[in-house]
């Protein structure tokens, strides 16, 4: 791929330096790169960094799946060995995150059983208080920078000699593992519980539970039963294998291939398994006295089981990680390779390279916009997650699941277009766009499917008390924090959108100059950031409204009746919504830039161009709201069509800003200028010496 010179005359590349350090030169490259990843790059992202640029890391030449497991299981305990405190990696989002973000793309099995390992094993533990009397752990490193307390012995877990797993969800129960059946019973007499799987539905549907890899441990979901009464659903501590097979009483058996990851997914029972009192991870959501009586600072059973299993949400945040992640590499992929594949011109003569077809280049940069909005969008719900308070807590959970399920939707979409720009070069599994398709695959649906996510948020969104109409900002005046109000108090209405039966989803227009607190419509522009903020938020509005609409008509006394008729508009406004908090999260950082460089218009242009491209697939319904007039509908497509253009020369120093060491992405055949080579044949005939 050649080399472009930015704007301000610098060559775009080396946006990190050996160390990991993040704009060590002030490239445009190297300041976009610190808008991506935040000023904590050489602490949060450098350490994966340098990792996945490693010998050990380097792609195998044909490895089986089963190869491919151990492979992952060698390179987690050489990513230990690298750790300062496995346990201060449990206690930090940002860094777990991070695991994903530069892990997922380069191995897939190693990013879930570490996630698991780090994330729902250790950091349950580190999460729930040990039995009664002990410490509590706080799950967080002190100011001082030690590790946190935890009372119960973790070394063979810190030192890898037994693997952390996490069995939640079962073969009947994924989306509502509130009604898990596995039970844990406590047995007075013995002062410790009994788990046991009662039906065939009951098994544990969850990854690398197996032998492979070495001795293992599962935190379990099980339902509590204390002298025949269910507290809930709780975790439990329970050893499973010893490294050869599943100790007695627990059966494990391998599942079938899934798509993509060759982790031992597997299924696991209990027949009267029987583990100590201190099995049980309690805390605020519940534990037993020492006389065996059930306490609770909660009395709702599904709130105990959400506070068991809160880990999920940092979860989440991970698997947003790993397939944006994803996306950033495939374009990386399909950026380079449509530099250096060369094409007929317009003259036999000419050889050119296929990026410079607009055919070929637009969809190119319209994905490159997306995934700047969704890494900032990310950055900003990860923000809000790591300086959430109790008060706030619903409400960025609710940030950080919908930024998952758009995220990882987005990923895939990215992935997908970026394959077909490579052709069938992009099918050869040797060039990673196949394996990160299914990895983006993974992604919705692991930590909560997304289209469960949506529903949640939308029913949250639909049924949020005080829904005014739509002020006509552009954010600023919501109270956000972080990027753009993408932070917990990002939403004009506690996170949960807006809407209402105002004008902006009637459908009975109110006529293009209708004057709103910047003046008439018509007399605005679509090159005004407040204007095109005021249109996401009426995108949202639109769909809030009109499930409101059809929630009203609809016969009350049938609930679920109710939620059919209004759910797939509402769905659409979550949509609306995750959008616009990804613009508001964009917008916000080009104030992060300083005015009249490069990098600051090319970040301006890519959230022009990504709020373009949504109003323009929206414009029917902002038109008939009042909020575009004619001329602004009949101006979307050009508009669009020169932010393409002026964005594509930048398209390489764009992913330089991606900061992809250049040993990982020497990995893919297609990454290099020189891919013919890894084709070639030493034995054929263009090599033989003329007699």
């Amino acid at each position: 791929m050649s080399v472009l010179i930015d704007h301000d005359g610098v060559e775009s590349t080396g946006a990190v330096d050996a160390a990991g350090s993040a704009g060590s030169a002030d490239t445009t490259a190297a300041r976009l790169t610190r808008v991506l990843f935040g000023e904590e790059f050489s602490r949060v992202h450098g350490p994966w960094r340098r990792l996945v640029a490693a010998e050990p890391f380097r792609r195998p030449a044909d490895a089986s799946p089963r190869a491919r497991v151990a492979l992952a299981y060698a390179r987690l305990r050489t990513l230990n060995d690298s750790l300062d405190s496995p346990l201060a990696l449990a206690a930090d989002p940002r860094r777990l995150a991070a695991l994903y973000e530069w892990l997922g793309p380069v191995d897939s099995c190693l990013t879930t059983v570490a996630g698991i390992h780090y994330n729902l094993f250790l950091g349950s533990l580190l999460d729930h208080a040990t039995p009664a009397g002990a410490p509590s752990p706080s799950g967080r490193t002190g100011p001082d920078g030690r590790e946190p307390e935890q009372a119960r012995d973790l070394a063979d877990f810190l030192a890898l000699r037994r693997v952390g797993t996490f069995l939640c969800t079962e073969l009947a129960h994924g989306n509502d593992a509130a009604a898990l059946e596995t039970t844990a019973v406590y047995d007075r007499a013995r002062d410790g519980f009994v788990l046991h799987t009662p039906h065939a539905g009951a098994q544990k549907f969850m990854p690398n539970t197996s032998p492979v890899g070495g001795p293992k441990s599962g935190v379990v979901a099980a339902r509590l039963l204390v002298d025949g009464t269910d507290h809930g659903v709780f975790l439990f501590l329970a050893p499973l294998t010893d490294g050869e097979r599943a100790l007695p009483g627990v059966r494990v058996r391998r599942l079938p291939a899934l798509l993509g990851s060759p982790v031992d997914h597997s299924l696991t029972s209990f027949d009267q398994v029987f583990v100590a009192r201190d099995a049980l991870l309690g805390g605020a959501q519940g534990r037993l006295g020492a006389d065996g009586v059930f306490i609770s600072e909660q009395s709702n059973r599904r709130r105990r089981f959400l506070t068991s299993i809160g880990r999920v949400t940092t979860g989440k945040l991970s698997m947003s990680a790993g397939a944006l992640g994803g996306a950033r590499v495939a374009l990386a992929l399909a950026v380079r390779y449509g530099g250096h594949r060369l094409i007929s011109g317009a003259r036999a003569a000419d050889r050119v390279p296929v990026f410079a077809h607009r055919s070929h280049h637009g969809p190119l940069v319209s994905a490159l916009a997306t995934v700047y909005a969704m890494s900032l969008l990310h950055r900003a719900a990860l923000d809000a997650w790591v300086a959430h308070t109790e008060e706030d807590k619903g409400e960025t959970e609710r940030t950080v699941a919908v930024a998952k399920g758009w995220i990882t939707w987005q990923a895939r979409a990215v992935i997908l277009e970026c394959r077909e720009r490579c052709g069938a070069q992009g099918l050869l599994e040797s060039n990673g766009l196949a394996e990160l398709m299914a990895g983006a695959e993974g992604a919705i649906t692991a930590e909560g499917d997304n289209l469960a996510i949506y529903a949640k948020a939308a029913a949250e969104m639909l049924f949020s008390a005080g829904s005014p109409e739509a002020d006509g900002t552009d954010g600023s005046r919501r109270g956000g924090s972080g990027h753009g109000g993408s932070g917990h108090g990002g939403s004009r209405h506690g996170g949960s959108g807006r809407g209402g039966s105002g004008h902006a989803g009637s459908g009975d227009g109110e006529g293009a100059d209708r004057d709103d607190a910047d003046g008439p419509v018509a007399a605005r522009e679509l090159t005004d950031p407040r204007f095109l903020g005021a249109l996401l938020a009426g995108v949202e509005d639109v769909w809030l409204a009109r499930a409101r609409r059809r929630m009203s008509q609809a016969p009350r006394g049938d609930s679920l009746a109710r939620w059919n008729t209004a759910s797939g508009a509402a769905l659409r406004a979550v949509e609306a919504h995750a959008r616009r908090r990804a613009a508001e999260a964009l917008a916000a950082a080009v104030t992060e830039l300083a005015p009249g460089t490069t990098a600051r218009e090319l970040l301006r242009s890519l959230h022009r161009l990504f709020a373009l491209q949504w109003i323009d697939r929206n414009s029917g319904d902002l038109l008939a709201a009042g909020r575009l007039a004619p001329r602004h509908v009949d101006g979307l497509p050009e508009a669009v069509e020169r932010l393409i253009a002026e964005l594509a020369a930048h398209a390489p120093t764009l992913v330089d800003a991606f900061a992809l060491p250049e040993e990982m992405l020497a990995d893919w055949p297609i990454a290099g200028a020189g891919y013919v080579d890894a084709y070639d044949d030493a034995e054929a005939s263009w090599h033989s010496v003329p007699a």
